[in-house]
């Protein structure tokens, strides 16, 4: 065998190698979150699905959060469209977390069919950006306000 066929072939086993790991690794450590809706499928198969820690992402109906006046537990439902499910969790809520935010809740499903959470994230929106023609925004100034001066207009 030529001295270059081994090198391809070397060449080749090796990048073979290295795809096959990162395809695994990529598989192993994907996160991935059910959805209500997905979650009641899943235990309605199978019933001991709901001891299984899992990760939930929903949106927070609006009007439902409670919060203890220790202010270190609150309950709310998180829905899909489809499903709904009370949620309890234990523990500081993200600043971001308010009616109607996306969120992915971890934990599971007791018996009463409560989502007992261990973690709470709510997803970021641009919800920081002011809407447009508001003060705020670039050229925008509050009634009765004016450009400044000494800074150049953009």
């Amino acid at each position: 065998m030529k001295a270059r066929n081994k090198f391809l072939l070397g060449g080749m086993l090796v990048l073979g190698t290295a795809s096959y790991l990162m395809a695994s690794s990529i598989d192993e450590t994907a996160t991935y979150y059910l959805t209500p809706g997905e979650l009641a499928a899943k235990v309605s198969d199978s019933p001991r699905f709901a001891k299984n820690g899992v990760k939930v992402g929903a949106r927070v109906v609006s009007g439902t959060i409670k919060r203890d006046p220790g202010g270190r537990e609150l309950t709310f439902v998180m829905t899909d469209g489809k499903q709904q499910y009370p949620v309890h969790y234990r523990g500081v809520a993200p600043d971001t977390f308010t009616d109607g935010v996306d969120i992915v809740v971890e934990g599971r499903l007791d018996g009463n069919g409560v989502f007992q959470a261990t973690t709470l994230l709510a997803k970021c929106a641009s919800r920081y950006e002011n809407a447009p023609g508001q003060p705020g925004q670039p050229g925008q100034y509050p009634p009765g306000a004016k450009h400044p001066d000494n800074v150049p207009k953009a």
